[in-house]
């Protein structure tokens, strides 16, 4: 089985696949929508900072280590010769949130997949958005078939490692891109849509405070999935001669693209049907069914729509049970990639049978994303920063590498990057905030 990427394109895309998932679908353009231009300004600040040293370092210690999450810690702490034993086992807290977001991801790719389908059929517009969804989000095991074939299709297409992973990236990213374009085309002919474009980029002074440049922190952070453990592996897959500094970089951009391509959509043509400003599921499943049901081919738009979203949604996914796999077989050697595959695949599923419900799914995925989640980064910024060798993790960003890095780069990383994902940490702990 080929364990690389083949290339810097197979990188990105899978990087991006990764990265792009509901919080750059349902997340970004609510946030943008209320922040304005002040929010997409520091957006695109913290990103750019978290994708030249967070994701870059995250990238580099995979390589370096050449395996994924329980690894990569283990050689971290190994490098220094003590706390070994802290190293073979402090890894287990972000790969476990890994773990427990997957849980929560197969509920919303379940929910997609619903979507889906009865676009296809014209169920979806048979009814009220909002019947239609409490229809099927208010019962217990309700989407349970397509819980299922969303599990399945994960596995299929990460059984061959690095490179199916890469393959079905290769297809799904320009396909959610594509797709979101034309929904942003048709979007830009409806009657009114400038307004929808002007309140995105407008500058409201009373946005330039604390709450929109915190918001914009955590997005940028978390929209990378810089979690101390899903990108690891991707590194572990990058060929010693690619530059990992330009790969992490142009995955920051795409990923940062396909939160405006979302934009795009997604605020003009709330502006145009005065429909009320929300975030989450209700956007995907209430919001948007109800302004497609007013608009020439709608049908035809919500297919493409909840189409791109599968894609997004699966390419996440590959990648967490793709950590989770790659760690427990790294770790436990007697153990087969197909054996752990089909292990997890049904712990995740009749774990997640039972959140299948919003009022189950809703609170669930806030306790990880505001608990687990955040120290599982911080645990990863503050190792690779402040356990892992500094001439090792430079010697690995500078392998291959067009530009040389040196200390400017190190204390970026260690004075304003790690510094920045402890106080989203506390954030969340202490005020409860879910990124």
């Amino acid at each position: 089985m080929k364990k690389e990427f083949s290339s810097k394109l197979g990188i990105v895309l899978s990087a991006v696949g990764s990265a792009v998932g509901m919080a750059n679908i349902w997340g970004f353009p609510y946030k943008f929508q209320a922040g304005g231009l002040v929010f997409l300004i520091f957006y695109i600040l913290f990103a750019s900072i978290f994708s030249y040293v967070g994701l870059s370092s995250e990238f580099a210690v995979g390589r370096l280590a050449q395996t994924g999450t329980l690894g990569a810690y283990e050689y971290a702490y190994k490098s220094r010769k003590n706390n070994s034993k802290l190293g073979r086992y402090i890894g287990f807290i972000p790969l476990i949130g890994t773990f427990l977001i997957a849980v929560g991801y197969c509920v919303i790719l379940a929910y997609i997949l619903k979507g889906f389908v009865d676009s296809l059929t014209g169920q979806i517009f048979a009814m009220d958005a909002e019947i239609w969804f409490n229809s099927f989000a208010m019962e217990n095991y309700s989407v349970i078939t397509y819980h299922a074939i969303a599990i399945l299709l994960t596995i299929i297409t990460c059984l061959g490692g690095a490179s199916s992973i890469e393959k079905s990236n290769k297809i799904m990213m320009p396909a959610f891109f594509i797709l979101f374009v034309v929904l942003a085309i048709k979007v830009a002919t409806l009657p009114n849509a400038s307004a929808g474009y002007a309140n995105m980029f407008k500058y409201n002074p009373e946005t330039l405070n604390i709450n929109t440049i915190v918001t914009a922190m955590g997005q940028a952070f978390f929209s990378l999935s810089i979690t101390g453990s899903g990108m690891i592996v991707v590194g572990a897959y990058i060929s010693k001669k690619e530059d990992i500094v330009s790969s992490s970089v142009h995955t920051g951009i795409l990923d940062t693209l396909s939160g405006l391509i979302a934009s795009f959509v997604i605020i003009p043509a709330v502006s145009v049907f005065n429909m009320q400003q929300v975030g989450g599921p209700s956007l995907l499943f209430v919001t948007l069914p109800t302004i497609l049901k007013n608009v020439r081919f709608g049908r035809i738009f919500a297919i493409f729509l909840y189409f791109a979203v599968i894609c997004a949604g699966i390419s996440s996914l590959q990648n967490m049970f793709e950590v989770i796999t790659e760690s427990i077989t790294a770790r436990f050697k007697n153990l087969s990639r197909r054996s752990v595959f089909l292990a997890l695949g049904i712990i995740v599923f009749v774990l997640g049978v039972n959140l299948e419900t919003i009022d189950s799914f809703g609170p669930y995925m806030d306790i990880i994303s505001i608990y687990i989640i955040p120290i599982g980064a911080s645990i990863g910024a503050i190792t690779w920063f402040y356990v892992l060798k500094k001439d090792m993790l430079l010697n690995e960003i500078n392998l291959s590498s067009k530009n040389k890095y040196g200390n400017k780069w190190h204390k970026i990383g260690k004075f304003v990057y790690v510094p920045l994902a402890i106080v989203l940490t506390f954030l969340a702990l202490i005020f409860k905030i879910s990124f």
